[in-house]
């Protein structure tokens, strides 16, 4: 049992759209392990564990997310820069809070919440994370895209969160999603200037927030002070389902083929996507019987291999 205190989420449930970007509101912001206290000894034992992510200030949209850390280094350690996040010129994520037993009864908490709405809209929620962002002044978070259904919510500073439809195939190409989705490879997702008059913007302060569904590519500037935001993401059935769709076709291209985009075409995706469980369940039997681990398709958190050792 947990003593956080529920309905942390301000949603219209009657109106959501598990595939549409929308705004929400929150009341994180005064919850006990938000404070900047708490933060600094999480960063500490993240840390600890090769579970914080970091780049100075000098990347920029176009900087190629996956390489930020390595093209522009945070020289300070975690906990350096979390104590001096006003001057520290750096961007931080504290990376799967969830496999820190006191952060993960929040991200239960918040997630529990979200699927006793989303439920009947887009079932199966799996692969729970929370992920906290710290930031300077005038940070950049560079364009990219991730597989989970997100809810990113702001609570210290401001912050102005640009976001692009899932189904925006200038912004990023289905070629693109389909490498991503298969290799989790961001190479052919590319910063263009001319970008920004198609996003939705979202000019976040405390008690504000976000929700973009799984793949919908996003940017985002920090404001003159610090800022904390936390996002709590999850994948679903749906959106196993979507990548790996995308995946397949970034196989048939490789071959030769030319697919048609992802849902075009209803009755090839229903033809493929079968065809794709069968192999995949025939794959995991026979890993079973060589006596190999696999991984649940559905593990309630990810990361759940950081979880060995973890006291809950």
């Amino acid at each position: 049992m947990t003593n956080i205190e529920p309905h942390f989420l301000q949603v219209d449930w009657a109106a959501f759209d598990p595939w549409r970007i929308q705004a929400v509101r929150h009341r994180l912001g005064d919850h006990p392990l938000m404070q900047f206290g708490q933060l600094v000894e999480l960063g500490r034992r993240l840390d600890g564990r090769g579970q914080v992510r970091t780049h100075s200030d000098r990347a920029t949209a176009g900087t190629p997310f996956n390489d930020a850390p390595s093209l522009h280094p945070n020289a300070r350690s975690a906990v350096d820069t979390l104590r001096s996040i006003r001057d520290a010129r750096a961007w931080m994520s504290l990376l799967n809070v969830q496999t820190d037993p006191t952060y993960r009864r929040l991200v239960d908490a918040v997630l529990d919440e979200a699927r006793a709405h989303l439920d009947r809209l887009d079932p199966g929620m799996h692969h729970r994370a929370g992920w906290i962002f710290i930031s300077s002044p005038h940070a950049v978070t560079p364009f990219h895209i991730d597989k989970e259904h997100n809810f990113i919510l702001q609570l210290q500073g401001r912050k102005r969160v640009y976001v692009w439809d899932h189904r925006d195939t200038v912004a990023v190409s289905e070629r693109a999603r389909g490498r991503f989705h298969r290799l989790h490879e961001r190479d052919l997702i590319q910063w263009r200037e001319e970008l920004r008059e198609r996003a939705r913007v979202f000019d976040l302060e405390p008690g504000q927030g976000a929700y973009m569904p799984s793949t919908s590519p996003h940017m985002v500037e920090n404001g003159d002070a610090p800022s904390v935001t936390m996002s709590f993401t999850y994948l679903t059935d749906a959106t196993r389902r979507d990548a790996r769709l995308h995946a397949i076709r970034d196989w048939m291209h490789r071959g030769g083929i030319a697919p048609p985009p992802v849902g075009s075409r209803p009755l090839f995706d229903r033809a493929i996507f079968a065809g794709s469980c069968a192999l995949l369940g025939a794959r995991r039997t026979a890993q079973r019987l060589l006596g190999r681990k696999v991984a649940p398709e559905r593990a309630p958190y990810a990361a759940a291999h950081l979880f060995e050792g973890a006291q809950g």
